[in-house]
């Protein structure tokens, strides 16, 4: 048995709409994941960015259930002594409305430089219009 390996020349990369406007937070991102990493395409290999680039549009309009609206926390630190922030969900969507989904794939791709390589596939806008209507992006049902 011999092992192929594709080269990024020879594989053919789609490019794929979502409309996360009334859509789960998780499923959204699950979604943009599985295609990102290429694991709706024959030639998966988990260790290289094989997968197709997918544009995620109405990204503020992404919901989330129950009481997670207030309850979930997101953090980061500053560096400064002193310096952890927190941000709920409806703060951080005011403040920034792309960065709860943004966070959410990032979390969900691998770390390193693979998985930052994959998040340059992802393109996300917080309303109906995008720059990539010249690539005829395919679309995508959650």
């Amino acid at each position: 048995m011999k092992t192929l390996f594709v080269k990024d020349y020879e594989q053919k990369r789609d490019w794929y709409i979502i409309d996360a406007a009334g859509k789960p937070l998780g499923r959204v991102a699950a979604k943009v994941v599985a295609v990102v990493r290429g694991k709706n395409k024959a030639s998966y290999t988990p260790n290289q960015a094989m997968g197709d680039f997918v544009i995620v549009i109405n990204a503020d309009k992404v919901v989330v259930s129950g009481n997670k609206a207030s309850d979930m926390l997101y953090r980061h630190y500053t560096g400064y002594v002193g310096g952890l922030r927190e941000y709920s969900f409806e703060k951080l969507i005011e403040r920034n409305p792309i960065e709860p989904l943004s966070r959410t794939i990032a979390g969900m791709l691998p770390n390193g430089r693979l998985g930052r390589k994959m998040m340059d596939s992802v393109k996300i806008y917080a309303g109906s219009d995008y720059p990539h209507k010249a690539q005829n992006p395919k679309p995508l049902e959650v």
